[in-house]
């Protein structure tokens, strides 16, 4: 677990429902220097960025009535999910305890074995030594949510604990008052109901406890992540190797990796050779092959070679930290039609209140006889039937799971919006090198205008590449190295975005890049002939105002590009390539992919335009891009979706990481995207519906009609089942596969 500068993780306790989600917001937004605040009620985290001190953020949720803890390493994890089971295990005790007594009065009531609630002293007495009994087991069972409803109360709040104290409250309050003084009760209304208020604290408990078993299932992305690395790394200290913890090793250490084993930390390969099983990262299941001076990430596995390597980044710094951070942030994250449910929830228990108010009025007035008994019957019954849980729990427990599911696979969808966002796009637009195209271009040609060398062409070329970080410049260089042509040297470099790049050599001006740079400069470029070149792109070399030649660099689609391509369209998706290459070039790759509309020869801004012109026409666009020159166009899609290696998983310009190289993730994405918002709606539905039938049903709805009252102790099983039930349809998204995991 990590956080960047500005951004805290709280794990928060005391929270009953999600009602409690809003004060708790309402608490951390309260704290000067808070930009934003997000409480995941699945999770009980908060995630807070701002420029703050952890220490006020914890002050303010302590002053609002709960408790919380700052998360700061992968530790904290696996210490909260230590606390949830510890926690779960007391619910069940909890359940148990009252669910005895309650179990025990109910047969007994049924065997005729309990006295009548009458004025006689021996009946009295026992009642209430019976009262005094229910009472110790209320306390004992339920006491969290007393304490709960109190804190609540102090801080001007209402929540599920509330609903449950009173409504439990309530049955046991008027049982001892009937059992105290039963002559100022008619003889009808003389019902003891301590059986039912233990009964539902006992459904409630096992409910709860039944959903915190549920919640932590569907934590499987986390405890994955968090199992991956190991506990132990065997390190070289003056010439001795020792197996210390692994949070003992220090930056620039010696570590040997043996055959097998789990990389412990991120680092750089001295000695050795090997190949590392980098699926975890990646989501490709190929081991690749790592040689001295390569990068290895802490989690990955080595295969059978062995080799000492030096740590480069350790703790929070490291890749699969950072990893855990980007599926925290996801998991906190609310999509568009999450946010439905916060606002109802934050109204839902006071209306709720008013409700069960409104009832117990309707009855006392025109209920029949025992109007009292009527009247505290369906009041109880209202208050715990009308948990907010399900509600709470519809869009958060959906949300962990998808995102977890797409983690678990190389995919890091970084916000709420763009998990909803990602499964309502209609375009998709492809960047050419890198993302459709394997990114390793080649040489294939070189073009020497006459009176000139192949020698001099790639000299002037690739001394001015060898400042370019582009991968044709890179390919360029590569061919100079391995064919002995010394690159020239270059003075005055500069990078012309999207175009080329220019220098000096000897004073003179050099230049190499498109095609629309040549014709920028007034450079013609018919002294070379490349129309048997199709699919290449074409690097031209000019000095002063002098074209030199050109260089022909191939990059080959990817191997699945052609099936990802298709797998888009067949979802219904328009499918359009943006370059910044030749125009020759882009309509030979996207020819040989199956993309029909394809824009070439464009600058970063031009890109931008293009998602812009295709916004306007209502369509909902994504991006898929490297990350880096692509970042405008990124930021301005609907969904922008950066491709790449993994090693950087925090491409602030993009929504969705895509850890590996295969577009297959990006249909992956949509795929996974759908299915979770499909399933929050159906969550969102049940619990809606629930709370709709439901609370006109406690309040006697069809009494009139059919003589019908729903028990208190029904009620309490029907608000914990509504929540299982929510958790449970949920939890079906982890047997969820798309197309590339079937």
């Amino acid at each position: 677990m990590t956080d960047t500068p500005g951004e805290y993780t709280l794990s928060i306790s005391g929270m009953a429902c999600a009602g409690c989600v809003g004060a708790v917001e309402r608490a951390l937004t309260g704290v000067d220097g808070v930009r934003s605040a997000t409480v995941n009620f699945a999770e009980h985290t908060a995630r807070v960025e701002g420029d703050v001190q952890p220490v006020a953020l914890v002050r303010a949720v302590k002053d609002a009535g709960y408790d919380a803890a700052e998360m700061v390493s992968i530790e904290d994890d696996v210490e909260k999910e230590r606390r949830e089971k510890a926690h779960q295990e007391t619910l069940l005790i909890q359940a148990a305890v009252a669910g005895a007594w309650g179990t025990q009065l109910m047969i007994s009531g049924m065997a005729g074995l309990l006295p009548a609630v009458t004025g006689d002293p021996g009946n009295r007495l026992f009642w209430v030594l019976v009262g005094l009994v229910t009472a110790a087991a209320m306390y004992y069972g339920g006491r969290h949510y007393y304490v709960g409803a109190w804190k609540a109360f102090r801080h001007h709040n209402a929540n599920m604990d509330t609903l449950i104290a009173l409504g439990t409250g309530t049955a046991w309050v008027y049982s001892m008052l009937v059992a105290m003084w039963p002559d100022t009760v008619p003889s009808l209304a003389r019902h003891a109901y301590f059986e039912a208020a233990v009964f539902i604290l006992a459904f409630i408990n096992f409910g709860t406890a039944m959903d915190a078993r549920s919640r932590m299932r569907t934590s499987t992305a986390i405890r994955r992540l968090l199992d991956l690395q190991p506990k132990k790394a065997r390190v070289i200290r003056d010439g001795r190797e020792l197996d210390v913890a692994v949070e003992q090793v220090g930056l620039g250490e010696t570590l040997r990796i043996r055959p097998g084993e789990r990389i412990p930390v991120d680092g750089e390969l001295l000695e050795g050779q090997s190949d590392v099983d980098e699926s975890m990262l990646t989501g490709e299941p190929m081991p690749v092959g790592r040689r001295p001076g390569d990068e290895v990430v802490g989690g990955t596995v080595n295969g059978r070679g062995s080799f000492l390597m030096k740590a480069t980044r350790i703790g929070r710094d490291m890749v699969l930290s950072q990893i855990v951070n980007e599926v925290r942030r996801a998991q906190s994250a609310k999509p568009a039609i999450g946010r439905l449910a916060d606002r109802v929830s934050a109204i839902f228990v006071p209306a709720v209140l008013m409700f069960s108010v409104f009832t117990a009025l309707v009855w006392f007035n025109f209920g029949p006889a025992p109007v009292t008994g009527y009247m505290v019957v369906t009041a109880m019954t209202v208050l715990v039937i009308a948990c907010p849980c399900a509600l709470g729990l519809a869009t958060p427990i959906s949300v962990m799971i998808g995102t977890g599911l797409a983690a678990a696979h190389g995919i890091l969808i970084r916000t709420g919006d763009a998990l909803q966002a990602a499964g309502e796009l209609t375009t998709i637009v492809l960047d050419k090198t890198g993302t459709v195209t394997e990114g390793k271009p080649t040489v294939t040609a070189i073009l020497p205008t006459r009176g000139h060398s192949e020698e001099q062409v790639m000299g002037l070329a690739a001394g001015l590449e060898t400042g370019s970080e582009h991968p044709l410049g890179a390919a360029i260089v590569k061919a100079a190295t391995e064919g002995d042509m010394t690159p020239v040297a270059v003075t005055d470099f500069e990078s012309l975005t999207g175009r080329g790049v220019r220098g000096r050599v000897d004073g003179e001006e050099v230049i190499a890049g498109s095609r629309r740079l040549m014709e920028e400069q007034g450079i013609s470029t018919k002294k070379v002939d490349t129309t048997a070149l199709v699919g290449a792109s074409i690097v031209y070399v000019a000095t002063g105002h002098t074209l030199v030649g050109a260089v022909a660099v191939s990059d080959p689609p990817k191997a699945d590009a052609a099936a990802a391509v298709a797998r888009l369209k067949a979802a219904g998706l328009h499918v359009i390539m943006a370059t910044g290459d030749a125009r020759g070039t882009a309509e030979a790759i996207a020819a040989e992919l199956g993309i029909e509309e394809v824009h070439a020869e464009l600058l970063p801004a031009d890109k931008t335009e293009l998602i812009r012109e295709l916004q306007a026409r209502g369509q909902k666009v994504g991006m898929v891009g490297d990350g880096i020159n692509d970042a405008p166009a990124l930021a301005l899609a609907d969904v922008g979706m950066a491709i790449g290696t993994g090693t950087d998983v925090a491409v602030e310009s993009a929504d969705v990481a895509l850890m590996g190289g295969s577009l297959m993730a990006v249909a992956d994405t949509i795929e996974v995207s759908r299915a979770t918002v499909r399933n929050i709606r159906q969550n969102l539905f049940g619990a809606f519906a629930y709370n709709t039938v439901s609370i006109p049903v406690a309040a006697g709805l069809l009494f009139p009609a059919f003589g019908l009252l729903l028990n208190p102790m029904v009620a309490g099983a029907a608000m914990a089942a509504s929540s299982v039930t929510v958790v449970s349809n949920a939890s079906r998204l982890l047997r969820f596969k798309t197309e590339t995991l079937r």
